[in-house]
């Protein structure tokens, strides 16, 4: 299976990327990750924060490979995307959409599903993976990547 392969299904449609989108992109990332480390904020909302930084850095990712991800499964395709781009192995890919699942349920279906221990965690996990991100955007898309 190849980001190629998931075009043809309909699940991706090929995009050119911009540096301008790239760094738009992580700066957001970038902006989510310090909001969910906020005090003050509730835990929920700082989960959604982080979850956000990590969708917006694969999303980076995932267009400087030349590719959008479609409408249906927005999410769950852009994260999932990362075991193309990026390289992740499936065992980090899985916890990321953990982390999707979690955010969803605590979006639309009750309030405080999350605890501060795992808030803990998808924040130093969308960390690590911001700097793999942009590692990566410098060794494969050099042109992309912001002055």
């Amino acid at each position: 299976m190849s980001l190629k392969d998931w075009s043809e299904f309909g699940w991706v449609k090929p995009h050119t990327p911009r540096p301008r989108e790239i760094a738009d992109l992580l700066a957001s990332a970038d902006r989510n990750l310090g909001d969910s480390q906020v005090p003050g904020l509730s835990i929920d909302g700082r989960y959604g924060f982080a979850y956000q930084g990590i969708l917006q850095a694969a999303a980076a990712a995932l267009a400087a490979s030349g590719y959008r991800a479609e409408r249906d499964q927005h999410h769950h395709r852009i994260l999932k995307s990362l075991r193309f781009t990026v390289g992740l192995d499936g065992d980090t890919v899985d916890r990321l959409d953990k982390y999707r699942k979690k955010r969803n349920q605590g979006v639309y279906e009750a309030v405080g599903v999350v605890s501060e221990q795992e808030v803990s965690e998808i924040v130093r996990v969308a960390k690590d993976l911001r700097v793999r991100i942009e590692d990566w955007l410098k060794d494969k898309h050099p042109d992309l990547m912001p002055e």
